[in-house]
């Protein structure tokens, strides 16, 4: 049972979401302006001679739109001290480390209590509306989640991923528990050193409250699809730990052995039940909700570059509801999910029009370089950049994601994520995105899904070494194909790209025969221990889609564990 809490007013959070959600375009305003009257004294914006004020108009017209490298001169001072107001009014004491996963190294990003105030109403929104649909009541909850080592900058900074700086925050936890979301894993499981190890222990603790059960979770679907590739591996030896009442040896740390001794009981019963189960299980299909028969939902970030996943994560699953998480990045949060009955590939976002300014950059028209909107001007239909000004520093920062208006939720635009807009496969007027390239890879796929494989992970590459330059499509397939059905798969890939520019280049050779190159089974297990060597959280990993000139040691690892390659005689 919960020890007694204070339990989140769900109706409340509601009313209060609905009411400001009806005054979105006075909310914006007063937002902007506690943002400039509290950060006002920043060098930054003492520079861009605001002078005080606060209006939408004198701040467009000061302060220019940037990018992280326009920012990274004064993020730099910041992180090398002395403290002082550089970006905020009161000087930061916590930066953010990006995943690093986009362009090869991680970005240090401005973190601090108001931002984790933001991160918790878009939590409380969400989980709302969640909790309306799929109601959670003194239950525990499996959450893969991890938290890498804090470090202190030059200047004394306590420096993190964002996830771990949000899972150490002592606000997350009081409100986890206020959601009646009390993760099943110990703190020293959570917060171990060694990410394997404390997988191995997440999958314990939820099989020993299998019953409690209600929700399954972690930050992206990968870390999802990742655990339970590992169950598959570890089942028996998991099952021999509560059969016997003893922790495997593979778990080295004392104190994750100490936390765990407190849950672990001789149970052959449990073990028994379990090993039944898994022994029953067809292809594993169903998993989830036979180890876990009180599950209502499974829960993450399963947008964006987390799309690939959602077949095998529905293939755990089975009849178990999939709900997308909320839409932000390491940079802060833009938008609940406000209906989370939809399935993940049609999920939108509302956004919360008190926990930043938000602009938007038409893609559509004709204008090379159009004048940003505000939230309550775009168009249903339309596709913008997003500009985000924060609580923690960032002013007109491009967020660099495109998304499309699908909709409004009173006078605030439900948002649909389409892509990263400097993710894309290019070589002269090609343009192909990361949402193009999953369903290349999805079309090709289905040539391998007939014998029960499938393509496990896969990126890209555009070889501009030679001339004309093509693409590498990049795969590991949990199996052996013949190579006359890999060759085919080869030319599915190539013909699947149907932007223009790419097959009128294509037809004249000016881009030459797309490349699939498949891999050895782990290397993309490789990739993923690179970046945790880079002192990356898994929960915060994505496998980086379009491998560019930037990530150097990722091309590496791909290109060094090529066991075929395959050129498209498609055209």
């Amino acid at each position: 049972m919960l020890e007694k809490m204070e339990i989140l007013d769900v109706d409340k959070v509601i009313e209060e979401f609905e009411a400001m959600t009806n005054d979105a375009e006075n909310v914006q305003k007063q937002t902007l302006k506690k943002i400039l009257e509290e950060n006002g004294c920043a060098e930054y914006l003492q520079n861009l001679g605001l002078n005080g004020r606060t209006d939408p108009e004198s701040f467009k017209a000061c302060v220019p739109l940037v990018n992280h490298s326009d920012l990274e001169p004064y993020i730099q001072k910041i992180v090398d001290g002395p403290p002082s107001p550089i970006l905020t009014g009161t000087p930061l004491t916590t930066i953010s480390l990006s995943s690093g996963t986009t362009q090869g190294k991680p970005k240090f990003v401005p973190f601090n209590d108001e931002l984790m105030e933001t991160t918790l109403q878009i939590y409380r929104t969400s989980y709302a509306f969640r909790n309306r649909e799929y109601p959670i009541k003194n239950g525990k909850a499996l959450q893969f989640i991890y938290s890498s080592r804090q470090s202190k900058t030059k200047g004394g900074l306590i420096a993190g991923t964002a996830t771990t700086n949000v899972f150490r925050n002592s606000q997350f936890k009081n409100a986890m528990k206020s959601m009646q979301s009390q993760c099943c894993s110990p703190d020293e499981v959570i917060f171990g050193p060694d990410f394997h190890q404390s997988l191995y222990c997440h999958l314990l603790c939820g099989l020993l409250f299998r019953e409690e059960i209600q929700l399954v979770s972690s930050t992206f679907a990968h870390s999802l699809v990742h655990a339970f590739r590992t169950f598959e591996e570890v089942w028996e030896e998991l099952c021999a730990d509560i059969r016997e009442g003893a922790l495997s040896s593979r778990i080295t740390f004392p104190s994750v052995r100490a936390a765990m001794a407190k849950s672990l009981k001789p149970n052959p019963q449990l073990a028994d039940l379990i090993h039944a189960k898994c022994s029953a299980l067809s292809n594993w299909y169903g998993l989830i909700p036979e180890l876990f028969p009180n599950v209502k939902y499974i829960y993450g970030i399963m947008t964006g570059s987390m799309e690939p996943y959602l077949k095998k994560l529905r293939h755990y699953a089975g009849d178990v509801p999939l709900v997308t998480a909320d839409y932000g990045s390491s940079e802060g949060w833009v938008g609940a999910n406000i209906n989370p009955n939809l399935p993940p590939e049609a999920a939108t976002y509302a956004v919360l029009p008190h926990i930043g300014y938000f602009e938007f950059i038409p893609l559509n028209g004709d204008v090379l370089e159009p004048e940003p909107v505000g939230l309550t001007e775009v168009k249903v239909g339309e596709e913008y950049e997003i500009i985000v000004t924060n609580v923690a520093g960032l002013y007109r920062y491009r967020l660099g994601d495109v998304v499309k208006v699908m909709g409004f939720h009173n006078k605030t635009p439900e948002l649909k994520f389409v892509c990263r807009r400097n993710l894309m496969l290019t070589i002269n007027i090609d343009k192909n995105t990361e949402k193009d390239l999953q369903l290349a890879v999805e079309e090709a796929a289905k040539l391998i899904a007939g014998e029960k494989l499938e393509v496990v992970d896969f990126s890209s590459h555009v070889d501009v070494s030679t001339d004309p330059g093509h693409y590498v499509i990049f795969w590991e397939i949990n199996g052996e194909v013949r190579d006359e059905v890999l060759q085919e798969c080869c030319n599915t890939l190539d013909r699947a790209f149907v932007d223009a520019g790419y097959v009128s280049s294509r037809k004249v050779n000016s881009i030459a025969p797309l490349e699939l190159r498949v891999v050895w089974r782990g290397t993309f297990q490789k990739i993923l221990d690179h970046y945790l060597g880079l002192g990356a959280a898994l929960s915060q990993f994505k496998t980086p889609r379009c491998v560019g000139p930037t990530n150097n040691k990722v091309l590496q690892i791909l290109c060094g564990n090529v066991a075929k390659s395959y050129f498209s005689t498609a055209f």
